[in-house]
């Protein structure tokens, strides 16, 4: 039992580190004393920072982006108008209602007609609201012309939506 002693010894001769034998106690320093940083209260502000005012988002940089209703032209008549003139798509005797758009998204353009007895008519079409230029007419007017060159908001409307389902099928 002699390491017992001998452990016992060792244990309580070495006694607390400097600093832990009392709480009061202050450990000793070898070297240059340091100063202890003091500390400023924090600055108050004299006034509440404001909040800048919100502001209202402008015209989007990009209006292909998103297909909105036509401000400017053309309207849904002169988009049946074409398509009984020159573009030769629809008989003039064909009676035809504008059911969704004209929607525009930079210079292009999307509406979608009823056309009594027939399906659905899907348009897109491009250029100046004045005189719009067809670019497809049809149930499914996703075409690489549109895939490739038409703006974002014309494509998701002709393309993504998928080809317009007529009555009893």
């Amino acid at each position: 039992m002699p390491w017992v002693l001998a452990l016992l010894a060792l244990s309580t001769g070495c006694g607390a580190p400097p600093g832990l034998a009392t709480p009061d106690a202050q450990p000793s320093t070898t070297g240059s004393p340091t100063a202890a940083p003091t500390r400023t209260p924090a600055a108050t502000p004299s006034t509440v920072p404001s909040v800048p005012p919100l502001r209202t988002p402008s015209a989007t940089p990009d209006a292909g982006l998103v297909a909105t209703p036509c401000r400017n032209g053309p309207t849904g008549q002169r988009i049946v108008q074409l398509l009984h003139g020159r573009a030769g798509v629809l008989p003039p005797s064909v009676r035809v209602q504008v059911r969704t758009g004209p929607l525009c998204a930079a210079d292009w353009q999307y509406t979608v007609l009823e056309v009594t007895g027939h399906e659905e008519l899907q348009v897109v079409t491009r250029g100046r609201p004045t005189a719009p230029e067809l670019v497809t007419a049809g149930t499914d007017v996703c075409t690489i012309e549109v895939r490739a060159t038409g703006p974002t908001g014309i494509r998701t409307l002709a393309c993504d939506a998928g080809p317009v389902v007529g009555p009893g099928a």
